[in-house]
């Protein structure tokens, strides 16, 4: 696999989002995980539906491929109206967020995907549009400029950000519900990979589909691609079944190895063992190094290789852990590695 097929890769989820599309379930009771964030969800949802009022304001923060875009397809789904989406680099001035805001019907749901790359000056005009459904529109130019009142419909506008630190608290704050999207268990993602061979027409053993969950680094997206690559092996390699050895072999020739870790995420590790003695390093000299994105790596790979336990934050920067040396097949310098707290 090359760098340009990682299964993170951000050009891939987009060329495969119109697939991703028939695999979404469109109501909370059909969505597999988060069970915490469901049950408060539906409470809200049906509280809000009694008092035949919007759904207050919605944040979803945590790392891509979570399921952000499917909650708020749903959330306006189970709230009987309609879904708007844009996201924060498309909506340039302020007066791309007036004509988004112009379309809504009374209840609907804004959805912004990636909130926190919002220019500061049309988060500014959407303050008063969350707090009190209006916002003023400057017309004309010079000494003739005057504003305008514009009320707005009520609506609900659901935010999703991988980097929730990166938003202002003024608009953090106008946020009623604010949730954390954590990782999937391996059991959640194998029934996601069945529910999503079952709607594929694809035949899939329990092993099988677990050796995809296990592999798909706690996330629902990248085990629906390991599930089409996986289904284009076996239809090249067996007879189109897929079983835990059909699976094991397409995924490691894939160079997804058995906890899910892909070539960037070895290299990233690789490199801070072999060249800074597994750190502290800090992440632009990550970043600089592997040729990747600064904010690639932050969003993308060091959070899962956070919560795999091979890496960890210090106050100097990011550093290996013996776990990590182990994975790799290394030995650490020392059997008592001073990580830094």
């Amino acid at each position: 696999m090359t760098d340009s097929e990682r299964i993170v890769d951000n050009e891939a989820q987009d060329n495969e989002d119109g697939l991703d599309n028939s695999l979404r379930p469109a109501t909370l009771a059909e969505y597999i995980g988060q069970a915490a964030l469901k049950n408060q969800l539906s409470v809200f949802i049906q509280a809000a539906r009694a008092r035949e009022e919007s759904l207050d304001h919605v944040l979803l923060y945590g790392p891509p491929g979570l399921g952000k875009t499917t909650l708020a397809a749903i959330i306006a789904h189970e709230m009987g109206v309609q879904l708007r989406q844009t996201s924060g680099p498309a909506i340039e001035k302020s007066g791309d967020l007036v004509a988004q805001l112009n379309e809504l019907q009374p209840g609907d749901v804004l959805f912004i995907d990636e909130i926190h790359r919002l220019p500061k000056p049309v988060e500014e005009v959407l303050y008063s549009a969350m707090e009190d459904f209006y916002i003023d529109i400057i017309v004309g130019e010079g000494p003739a400029a005057h504003p305008i009142h514009f009320a707005l419909p009520p609506f609900t506008l659901v935010g999703a950000t991988t980097r929730a630190g990166l938003l202002s608290a003024p608009l953090r704050d106008r946020f009623g519900i604010s949730m954390h999207m954590a990782y999937y268990s391996t059991a959640e993602l194998t029934q996601i990979v069945n529910r999503s061979a079952k709607i594929f027409g694809l035949q899939i053993d329990q092993d099988g589909a677990l050796e995809i969950a296990r592999r798909s680094r706690g996330t629902p997206r990248i085990a629906n691609r390991l599930l089409r690559r996986v289904r284009d092996y076996a239809t090249v390699n067996g007879d189109g079944a897929i079983t835990q050895q059909i699976a094991a072999s397409a995924l490691t020739k894939l160079q997804v190895d058995d906890m899910g870790l892909d070539t960037l995420d070895r290299k990233i590790l690789r490199l801070m063992i072999d060249h800074y003695q597994g750190g502290p390093v800090g992440v632009k000299t990550i970043a600089a190094n592997v040729g990747e994105e600064e904010q690639t790596i932050a969003e993308m790979y060091e959070p899962f290789l956070m919560q795999r336990g091979l890496l960890i934050r210090t106050p100097r920067g990011r550093q290996v852990t013996p776990l990590a040396y182990q994975h790799l097949g290394l030995t650490p310098p020392s059997q008592n590695m001073n990580l830094e707290v």
